[in-house]
């Protein structure tokens, strides 16, 4: 008879070969095959559990399986999925009104609906450019920013790793250090837009300075130019505040959005206030599925359940509970943790964050290496008690098994 682990094996094979033959290896070999979700749990196709500590990458803000979601995915897609942008729907009108709201502007501000981060980054590229026009030939992003993969996206993008294949790239953009002292010099009013993350998730959960925000948005002002924040790894409520930049008291000219607000149905936005919010007319731009009722009826529902139960304030508070539970684990491999709210990164005394995403995996824990010496964490924004324990086991073992093997030395 073929042993049950023996079968387990050839199964693997058989979706990892799967997987290598119909796929465009653009990810790399993927890590589990997972066929089933709730809440913050996932299981793989041989019936093993998984506790979901990065959310699809901060985007199943709910969890899986929400009932919320389901009820709207059902319900919107038996009523009216698609009927392109020469209509509007009721759901498109309802949540581009909530997305105003919740940013804080009031009536002020229009929407544009994409199907993601990138796209929504892509729309804002050509804000800036037609607010930059003849005059204003610059822009201006951050060291070790991300807004995406498209051909505009990556030129805001500063990781030479990801750029280089695909240059020339659109010209123009110039990556500056993300220091206060760094934007007053760069600053003039040659510049038509200032992008900018408030944490930088890819590059390892970073923050920028204290009052980076406050004298981002004093400095675009006096010069005319845009302040576009891109809000897509921490918008709907991730950071423990509805969008990022509002903890620090502004309002930036234009936000990009993606990931959390559909909770896992594909959408992106664009939002803009003030004079920006009339700069893209009839014929500037578009999407075919962009703002179609499914996705926005399902964006909707996202939202309005992270409002009515509460969701921004339990990220905040069980952020503070996941950053102390890693701090008291007293690893040594654990040099520091950083981030706001449910947007976690933990800083490794060595290399070896590869290594720790391996580990927690097969211990049954889903954390994410943004880079070799940082663990990003980003759960459902519905996560207890219970969720907060099990990963606490979880990690602390992940980190003992790493440690047990590897040395620590301090990252360069």
């Amino acid at each position: 008879m073929t042993s049950h682990a023996a079968q387990t094996s050839e199964t693997a094979q058989a979706w990892q070969d799967a997987a290598d033959r119909d796929l465009i290896l653009n990810a790399g070999p993927r890590f589990e095959l997972l066929v089933r979700g709730e809440g913050s749990h996932l299981w793989d196709g041989e019936g093993r559990r998984y506790l979901d500590f990065l959310a699809g990458i901060a985007v199943t803000a709910l969890g899986h399986a929400h009932p919320v979601f389901v009820e709207a995915v059902s319900r919107q897609a038996g009523t009216l999925a698609h009927v392109s942008n020469y209509f509007a729907t009721p759901p498109q009108l309802e949540v581009a009104a909530r997305l105003k709201r919740l940013a804080g502007t009031g009536d002020a501000g229009r929407v544009f609906f994409g199907n993601s981060g990138t796209e929504a980054n892509e729309a804002a590229f050509k804000l800036a450019r037609l607010h930059g026009g003849v005059g204003r030939p610059r822009i201006l992003s951050l060291d070790n920013a991300f807004h995406g993969r498209t051909i505009g996206a990556l030129a805001l993008t500063a990781k030479a790793s990801m750029r280089d294949p695909f240059q020339p790239l659109p010209g123009g953009v110039e990556h500056i250090p993300a220091t206060i002292e760094a934007l007053e010099a760069a600053m003039d009013d040659r510049v038509a837009a200032l992008f900018v993350e408030p944490i930088q998730g890819e590059a390892g959960v970073l923050e920028l300075p204290e009052g980076y925000l406050r004298a981002a948005r004093e400095l675009t002002t006096a010069h005319g130019a845009l302040l576009i924040v891109d809000e897509i790894q921490t918008g709907a409520g991730r950071t423990g505040d509805w969008f990022a930049f509002q903890h620090d008291g502004i309002v930036p000219d234009a936000i990009t959005l993606a990931k959390g607000i559909g909770g896992g149905f594909p959408i992106g936005a664009l939002v803009a206030f003030g004079e920006a919010a009339a700069l893209l007319q009839p014929g500037s731009h578009g999407s075919t599925f962009g703002g179609n009722p499914l996705a926005t009826a399902v964006s909707n529902a996202v939202l309005e359940e992270i409002e009515q139960s509460g969701l921004v304030q339990n990220a905040r508070d069980r952020g503070a509970q996941v950053r102390a539970a890693v701090e008291g684990i007293g690893s040594p491999l654990v040099a520091g943790v950083r981030g706001r709210g449910l947007l976690i990164g933990v800083a490794l005394s060595a290399p070896v964050a590869g290594q720790v995403v391996a580990a927690a995996q097969r211990l049954g824990l889903i954390v994410n290496a943004a880079n070799p010496s940082s663990v990003r964490i980003a759960p459902a924004l519905t996560i207890g008690d219970a969720e907060i324990a099990e990963f606490t086991d979880l990690f602390t073992a992940a980190l003992a098994e790493v440690a047990a093997a590897a040395p620590t030395e301090t990252p360069k």
